[in-house]
Order: C-alpha cells, then sequence, then structure tokens
C-alpha cells in the first residue's frame, strides 16, 4: 500500500518518507519504495513493543522535521503518538483492520492503541465507512476525529490480448475456459476453506487461481490435491494485476475485511466480483459489479461461479460496472486528494 502511494505521492505535492519499526535488510518493499523516490529508515527494534520505539522515532523525526506523523497499524500509532505528544507534530492513524474477534492480548492491544489514539492523534483515518462505524462503536472516539478515506492503486490500464493469453499460458489455464481468481494471504477467516468446499459443486470446467501463501498454505495445498488440474497454487506474487488481467472473475469469500485491495485490483481491472457480504467489501462490490453472498456459504458460493462462468455477457457488464466504480472512488489519484487534504487540515490546526 505505501508503495502505491508512494508513486502518486510527489506529483501531488507531497515529500514521502518511511519509516519502519523493525529492521528492512533484504525486504523487498523498502527497495521498492526507494525506487519510487522515497526515504527509507529502519528504527532496528527487536519486537514492535520495543519500548525503545519513541526514543529511535524522536531522533529521526529531529533529522526529518517532518509536518505530520502517519502512523499505520497500532505498535507503530502508540509509538508515533509518543513522539507527537512531545513534539507537537500532528499525527495521523490510519486503521487497517477490524479487530473483533481477538483473544484477551489481542484486546488488551486494541485497547492500548485505541486508547493512545484518543489522546495523541488529530485525525483517525477508517480505510471504509463500515470500518468507522465498527471504530467508533468501539472505541468511544469523538466522531469528528474519525473520516473514511478508502485506498486506492495506480490505474494498471487496459489488458492487451496477448498479456491475457501470456498469463494463462504461464498459468496453464485453457484460452477457452473460464478462470477464477482468489488474491488473499493465507489464514484463517480469508475463506479459503469456504472456497475449497465449495469446489464439489463448481463446473468442472472452471479453472480456480490461488495467489498468496501464510501460514495455512500446506492445508490449502493438501485441499487442492482433491482437485487435481482444477486449482492453480501461484504462491505469492508482486504481479497481481499482470495475473488478474489473464482470469474472467475474482472470488473472496472472506469472513471479515475492512477493505480488502484485492477488490480494488479485481474493480481496477474491469472484473465481476463474488465476495461476502462483510465489512467493506459491499462499498467495492455492488449488485452491479458482482455478487454478494454470506460468510462461510460454500453452497452459494459455487451457484454463483457457476452462474457467472455460464454467462459471459453478465460477466462483461459487471465488469464494465467495476470499472466505472474504480473510476469514481478508488483511483490512486482521489486517495492521495483526500490523504493531503486531511494533512493540510490538521497542519492549520
Amino acid at each position: 500500500m505505501l508503495v502505491d502511494l508512494a508513486r502518486v505521492a510527489k506529483p501531488a505535492g507531497l515529500d514521502m518518507s518511511v519509516v519502519s519499526m523493525l529492521p528492512t535488510e533484504g525486504l523487498r518493499y523498502p527497495e521498492a519504495l526507494r525506487e519510487a523516490g522515497v526515504t527509507v529508515r529502519s528504527l532496528d527494534l527487536r519486537s514492535w513493543w520495543d519500548p525503545r520505539g519513541p526514543r529511535r522515532l524522536r531522533r529521526v523525526v529531529d533529522e526529518l522535521r517532518p509536518q505530520v506523523l502517519h502512523s499505520h497499524l497500532k505498535h507503530a500509532d502508540v509509538v508515533a503518538g509518543r513522539v507527537a505528544m512531545r513534539t507537537g507534530i500532528p499525527q495521523v492513524s490510519t486503521l487497517h483492520v477490524i479487530e473483533d474477534d481477538v483473544a484477551a492480548l489481542g484486546r488488551l492491544k486494541r485497547a492500548i492503541a485505541m486508547r493512545s489514539r484518543r489522546r495523541t492523534a488529530a485525525m483517525t483515518i477508517a480505510v471504509s465507512d463500515a470500518q468507522r462505524q465498527w471504530y467508533l462503536a468501539m472505541s468511544g472516539e469523538d466522531p469528528r476525529r474519525v473520516v473514511t478515506i478508502r485506498n486506492g492503486i495506480p490505474d494498471p490500464g487496459p489488458v492487451a490480448p496477448a498479456a491475457r493469453a501470456a498469463v494463462r499460458a504461464e498459468l496453464g489455464i485453457r484460452h477457452d475456459a473460464v478462470a477464477a481468481a482468489m488474491v488473499a494471504v493465507m489464514r484463517p477467516g480469508k475463506g479459503h476453506d469456504v472456497m475449497l468446499a465449495a469446489m464439489a459443486a463448481v463446473d468442472p470446467q472452471v479453472s480456480i487461481v490461488l495467489v498468496g501463501d501464510g501460514e495455512l498454505m500446506d492445508a490449502v495445498v493438501e485441499g487442492s490435491r482433491r482437485h487435481l488440474g482444477r486449482v492453480i497454487l501461484t504462491g505469492f506474487r508482486e504481479d497481481v494485476a499482470r495475473l488478474l488481467g489473464g482470469v474472467d472473475l475474482v472470488i473472496h469469500p472472506s469472513t471479515a475485511d475492512a477493505l480488502p485491495t484485492a477488490l480494488v485490483h479485481a474493480a481496477a481491472a474491469g472484473l465481476p466480483v463474488i465476495a461476502s457480504a462483510v465489512g467493506g467489501i459491499p462499498e467495492i462490490v455492488t449488485a452491479e459489479s458482482g455478487i454478494l453472498i454470506g460468510p462461510g456459504d460454500a453452497p452459494a458460493l459455487a451457484a454463483a461461479i457457476n452462474a457467472l462462468a455460464a454467462d459471459p455477457a453478465r460477466r462483461t457488464r459487471m465488469g464494465e460496472a467495476a470499472r466505472r466504480r474504480f473510476e469514481e472512488r478508488f483511483t490512486a489519484q482521489r486517495w492521495i486528494a483526500e490523504l493531503r487534504a486531511i494533512y493540510e487540515t490538521v497542519i492549520a490546526r
């Protein structure tokens, strides 16, 4: 997300620097940020809750002298909040997840971060209206200090027929087959179990492409063996936009999501989506651009896949509606303009 932001920051008049809490050596994303012209520093902490964080960030802030500190995720919110209080630099925090189903330790960390934001954040950004409503109910924060700004992505542009053919050849998808992609980290709640449960009722001519990896990778690989030749696993990929150019629809049967970027990519690619009606997903996927189902409903997922696979005209109509929605709400230019407006507001205060 920060890499996408970096690519549009400079044209919008933003001088962006990134500070990682943990070491960055050997990681791809810090290099991608540097390639986009962004300076990347690391606090080199042992963990996200390392108590040396505020002191080390203060040294970086004294060097950079920023006008705004923008923190992402609760660990960074707490560290940046302490530095904001001591320096008077306004802090903006962006929420990225809806944390409902968490254990006792997770609830404690969530409470610490909420208390910190109430004390130190000039503005808290939710990435969807659903997340904003959840956060207000959970935190008791002043609604005037919590705004919705939906993340955007750079426009991938149209897909040439040759590029589409190349992706399908690479993945082993027949040129005349219908292919559905699921782009998600393989962890509980993302719906890979629902997808695998649905496969028994999905048309055998439909290929399912799973993009991503994670803690459930072994379980997904094992479950996919029952559907040899129908489920294609790519592992972690950075070329999601390119891969989506080779498929016909996207599925996302998660049980909770604030605003899944994978579905923004699907909209940008002009693809219809079948997804769970949870969190911020209905703010991306409408009745015109896709099919919303109940979370965990494998029969409904299978029925929706079969319906779109059998109706190319409907897929085309939905894909065109998805593309219009991307252009209206999810471009990187709209995203950066709204962020800059928030920065200007907190600076003026």
